[in-house]
């Protein structure tokens, strides 16, 4: 399943942010702006000509449906941020760091980590958006990221994200079908052991859902045959 129109990042943004209950008490931000700071950062982005690839759920919008977020995230190297002193850095540690453009919320995941600079590197092409041309992952890139990310999140106990990236990772699985032998073989690079073995885990039991799914839609669409005969 790929997306054949145009995403307008600012709107996703903006329609997320309006669903959102936890932003119904008190004064609403006005969420016009949203649309003119989403087409502002990424115009200063080419214009300094900052290299970035687009992760996240914007960027998987390009792959499934049914995703939403209030933010934007990229992959940068941490020199590249000095560039656009617009950003107002508000935390950082060594991969990660989130800055605010006016109202808009930007997650960097920086290329000191090994992974990160790998999939800018690898997994990344120039993808159509309504604002502009921008470099976006590839389902093989995000692939990398969402399974890269499981374990810790496990150890953190975060069972929304967990839930959210598992759901992200079986849509991928199902909708595209990459190939999961070669993205455990790259993941050994950059992860222990006992982290692979766990990214395996789940990968094997998303793998028999799938096929449970599959089995399920195939006897219905049999049944259904078999009524219209």
């Amino acid at each position: 399943m790929s997306v054949t129109q145009p995403i307008h990042i600012g709107a996703v943004i903006r329609n997320a942010r309006a669903f959102n209950v936890q932003h119904w008490r008190g004064a609403l931000a006005p969420m016009d702006d949203i649309l003119s700071n989403v087409s502002e950062i990424f115009t200063l982005l080419t214009q300094r000509k900052i290299k970035t690839v687009l992760v996240g759920g914007i960027a998987l919008l390009q792959y499934i449906q049914g995703r939403n977020t209030e933010d934007i995230d990229l992959i940068v190297a941490v020199s590249s941020l000095k560039k656009v002193p617009e950003i107002q850095i508000i935390s950082e540690d060594l991969y990660f760091a989130r800055g605010m453009y006016k109202n808009l919320q930007i997650d960097f995941l920086l290329t000191r980590n090994p992974l990160f600079a790998h999939v800018q590197r690898t997994y990344a092409k120039t993808q159509r958006f309504l604002e502009q041309n921008i470099v976006s992952a590839t389902v093989d890139g995000l692939m990398l990221l969402k399974l890269y990310a499981l374990p810790s999140l496990y150890r953190q106990g975060n069972f929304a994200r967990v839930s959210l990236y598992e759901n992200d990772i079986a849509a991928m699985m199902y909708y595209h079908q990459p190939d999961i032998d070669k993205m455990e073989r790259e993941l050994s690079a950059y992860v222990s052991a006992s982290d692979l073995a766990a990214i395996r885990d789940v990968v094997r039991d998303i793998q028999k859902r799938i096929a449970r799914f599959q089995q399920g839609s195939d006897d219905s669409h049999s049944e259904s045959h078999e009524q219209g005969l």
